[in-house]
């Protein structure tokens, strides 16, 4: 039903016209001349004022009941976006990029005897790949069997999470730490790293992995300074912080593929690996990088907040490897 012309009045009204200037001949006496213009701009009825109200209630519900269906085709677009979304999530789970683990062979056998608070816990059988991780296997084989003059005898387990334990190595400083940088296979384990990744895109530090820590993703780049030369302003970078010297190393108890970024896989557990799990449950130094005090701290670079993060998930108790040698 299309509507009357009194309800287009209605909604929408005619300008006023304009009024004509007053001369102070012709102004209006009465103070009630201002209410009769307006009476003359608004002659409506009581009937008119319902039926323009009835009207506007009718197109307001009418719009109330379009919207849910536009609503309702907007989901039901968003559902269809969803599904097929998810279609393509389950296709990359159903087909994952190949792991690197599956066609590796061991050509190497090592032994760790552990030792939790100076009671013995077992022994780790390790197989190393020999083929496919030549210097990382070369590097770990000369500290198991003491032949690159430093080994892991007396060293201990500095940090255990909930998918991994990690091996401390030889310490940074002191005689071994000479001896450790003397043998020069930090850069040979990275080159190495570098070149596994490129050839293998798959996950590689599955469960049982042993992996040689060759880099530490944490670490700041290099700060730029200005440096007086012969008399000249030259450009140097500082070094900010160490690189591993290629002695620490991690046995992964669940898969982790967040240590691919900074390890190299050298081997996996052929037996012993509920020694493994049982330095997992080990208790721990509370993480505490959650707090809000330590974040400041760690954003303004207090020194204690690195040392205090050193300590973290660090074992209470003392977890030490006895002896270590290779396996005829």
């Amino acid at each position: 039903m299309l509507p009357n012309s009194k309800i287009l009045r209605f909604l929408h009204p005619p300008l006023p016209l304009p009024l004509p200037a007053l001369s102070p001949h012709n102004k209006p006496t009465s103070p009630s001349s201002p209410h009769i213009l307006i009476k003359q701009h608004c002659k409506f009825s009581r009937r008119d004022l319902t039926i323009c109200t009835n009207s506007s209630l009718l197109l307001l519900l009418g719009s109330a009941l379009v919207q849910p269906f536009s609503s309702s085709r907007d989901s039901a677009r968003a559902e269809q976006e969803d599904s097929a979304a998810d279609k393509t999530d389950i296709g990359a789970q159903e087909n994952p990029p190949p792991s690197c683990a599956d066609d590796k062979s061991p050509t190497k056998r090592a032994f760790l005897d552990i030792s939790i608070d100076g009671k013995p816990a077992g022994r780790v059988v390790i197989g190393l790949y020999g083929g496919d991780a030549p210097a990382g296997v070369s590097r770990f084989s000369g500290l198991v069997s003491g032949a690159a003059g430093i080994t892991y005898r007396r060293k201990e387990f500095v940090k255990i999470m909930p998918n991994y334990v990690q091996h401390g190595g030889v310490r940074s400083y002191g005689v071994d730490a000479e001896l450790a940088k003397l043998t020069g296979a930090a850069e040979s384990l990275v080159a190495e790293w570098k070149k596994i990744n490129d050839n293998c895109p798959g996950k590689k530090n599955l469960a049982g992995s042993v992996s040689i820590v060759v880099r530490d993703p944490t670490k700041p780049p290099p700060k730029i300074k200005l440096v007086a030369r012969e008399g000249k302003l030259q450009i140097a970078e500082e070094e900010v912080g160490s690189d591993p010297n290629g002695t620490q190393f991690v046995i992964v108890t669940k898969d982790s593929p967040e240590l691919d970024a900074s390890t190299l896989v050298i081997g996996r557990v052929l037996e012993g690996m509920e020694v493994v799990e049982r330095i997992g449950q080990v208790k721990t130094v509370q993480d505490n990088t959650g707090s809000p005090y330590f974040r400041i701290a760690k954003l303004i670079g207090d020194k204690r907040a690195t040392v205090a993060e050193r300590g973290f998930n660090r074992p209470y108790s003392k977890v030490l490897i006895t002896n270590c040698g290779l396996i005829q």
